[in-house]
């Protein structure tokens, strides 16, 4: 299947690509366009659009985009999963929505990938996909040993 959003990818346009691939749609084929022109290309191709305004995999309330999938494609079930959504949900929005102290990092790390001077968003969602692996195992970690909300804590 066809996806569609927004060019110049940061949090959200990076997690969801990877979301979907690894949970959703093996098979995916993700295009990055102007924001004036998801909907009409998104038409052309057939292509499901996401993180824009007014579309069912968008943002809803303080929810991010990460999480409307999650819930659209009943993925909340996993609980790593689930809290890999409120870390991503955090460094794409305030923040005060499941205040995760992990979100600052993920949102610095995402601002460096697009300091790193890689030509388009596939080549950024292509590098960046490991750090979405490494959250999701340390996710994993957590929940497995009893820490579904996590048990990252601030140096000392």
């Amino acid at each position: 299947m066809k996806w569609i959003t927004r060019e110049h990818v940061k949090v959200d346009r990076v997690a969801c690509p990877w979301l979907i691939k690894k949970f959703v749609d093996p098979n995916a084929e993700f295009h990055f366009v102007p924001a004036a022109q998801v909907m009409s290309e998104a038409r052309r191709l057939g292509a499901l659009p996401f993180d824009i305004p007014g579309v069912d995999l968008g943002h809803h309330g303080k929810e991010c985009s990460f999480e409307a999938i999650l819930k659209q494609y009943e993925l909340t079930k996993n609980p790593a999963l689930a809290l890999l959504g409120k870390i991503v949900n955090g460094a794409d929005t305030d923040n005060t929505l499941w205040q995760r102290p992990e979100a600052a990092g993920l949102n610095a790390i995402a601002e460096g990938f697009r300091l790193l001077g890689f030509s388009n968003d596939h080549e950024i969602n292509s590098a960046e996909w490991i750090v979405y692996d490494a959250l999701y195992a340390y996710c994993q970690e957590m929940v497995s040993g009893g820490k579904a909300d996590g048990a990252f804590r601030e140096p000392i």
